[in-house]
C-alpha cells in the first residue's frame, strides 16, 4: 500500500475521494454553473483567459473544470488517488486530449514536488490544507507557487477553540471504525445537530428555513449537502485557524487580503483572497 492508504488503514486519514466519486453521480449542468459563477465572484473577474491556474487538492475536480471553463490553463493535483481520479473523469467528460489541463497525484507538504510545478496566476485551494496533517507548513510551502502579483485563494475550518477540539476527536474516531459502522455513527452524530438548527430556525418564527437552506444548498458553490455532510464529519486530519492568524501569516509574507467572507465564528471554513506582491530577490 501507498502512503495514502496506510494512513486510510490506520484510521488517520477519511477517504476523500471516495466520497468525491459519489459527489459525481449528482454533478450536473447547474451544479457546475454556480460553482463556475462562484468562482468568477470570489475572484472578482468575468473569465480567466491567459492565466495559469494551479488547483491545490482538486477533490471532485468540479473547480479545476470551472477555471477552465472560465479560460485559464490548469494544473490539478491531489494527495488522494481517487480525488485524482474523479478530476480526470471529469476531464474526459468535458475536456478530454485538451493540454491545457494536466492532473497529477502529489501532496502539499511535498516540497521539491511543488518546486517543480513553478508559479502560476492564481493558486487556489478549497478546504484542504487543513487536512494536510501539517497546515502550518502547507501554507508556508505554497507561497512558493504563487507569481509576482498573483492571487492566493484559500479556504481553512475556522477556530471555535472547544468545539474544535470536541469535533477532532469526534472525527478521529469516525475514520476509525469500521466501514460498515461510519454511516450509522453519522447519524446518531448529526440528528441532535440537525434538530438543533431546525427549533432555532422554529423559535426565531421561520421554521422553512431549514428545509430551505438544505433544499437550496447546491445554489452557493454547486456542492451537495449530503455529501458535505459525510466530508465534514470525516475529514480528518483536521486543523483550525483564526481570520486574523491567517491575514498576519501571509502578511508577513508580502501579500494583502483582497476579499474575506467568514462563518461568522461558526462552523465551517472562512474564504481568503491574497493578492502577492513581489517576491524578494
Amino acid at each position: 500500500m501507498n502512503t495514502h492508504q496506510n494512513e486510510v488503514a490506520a484510521g488517520n486519514r477519511f477517504q476523500f475521494g471516495d466520497n468525491w466519486t459519489k459527489f459525481l453521480t449528482v454533478l450536473n449542468d447547474e451544479r457546475i454553473k454556480v460553482a463556475t459563477e462562484s468562482l468568477k465572484a470570489m475572484l472578482e473577474v468575468e473569465d480567466l483567459s491567459g492565466k495559469s491556474f494551479l488547483d491545490i487538492g482538486s477533490g471532485s475536480g468540479l473547480f479545476s473544470l470551472a477555471a477552465r471553463r472560465l479560460g485559464a490553463k490548469v494544473f490539478s493535483f491531489d494527495y488522494d488517488p481517487q480525488s485524482v481520479a474523479c478530476t480526470r473523469e471529469l476531464k474526459r467528460r468535458f475536456y478530454e486530449n485538451d493540454p491545457d489541463w494536466q492532473i497529477e497525484e502529489g501532496s502539499a507538504l511535498d516540497t521539491a514536488y511543488l518546486a517543480k510545478l513553478g508559479k502560476f496566476d492564481i493558486v487556489y485551494s478549497w478546504g484542504v490544507l487543513h487536512h494536510t496533517g501539517d497546515m502550518w507548513a502547507a501554507l508556508k510551502n505554497v507561497d512558493g507557487n504563487v507569481a509576482d502579483n498573483g492571487t492566493l485563494f484559500l479556504s481553512l475550518y475556522n477556530d471555535q477553540g472547544g468545539a474544535s477540539k470536541r469535533w477532532h476527536a469526534i472525527k478521529k474516531l469516525y475514520c476509525s471504525l469500521p466501514q460498515i459502522l461510519k454511516i450509522p455513527f453519522a447519524v446518531v452524530v448529526y440528528i441532535p445537530l440537525e434538530i438543533r438548527s431546525l427549533m432555532a430556525n422554529t423559535a426565531r418564527g421561520n421554521p422553512l428555513y431549514y428545509f430551505r437552506y438544505i433544499i437550496n444548498y447546491n445554489k452557493s458553490r454547486g456542492m451537495s449537502w449530503r455529501h458535505d455532510k459525510i466530508d465534514w464529519i470525516g475529514g480528518y486530519p483536521f486543523e483550525v485557524s483564526k481570520p486574523e492568524q491567517i491575514f498576519y501569516f501571509y502578511k508577513e509574507r508580502g501579500y494583502i487580503l483582497q476579499r474575506l467572507k467568514t462563518c461568522a465564528g461558526g462552523l465551517g471554513c472562512n474564504e481568503y483572497v491574497f493578492r502577492r506582491g513581489a517576491h524578494p530577490a
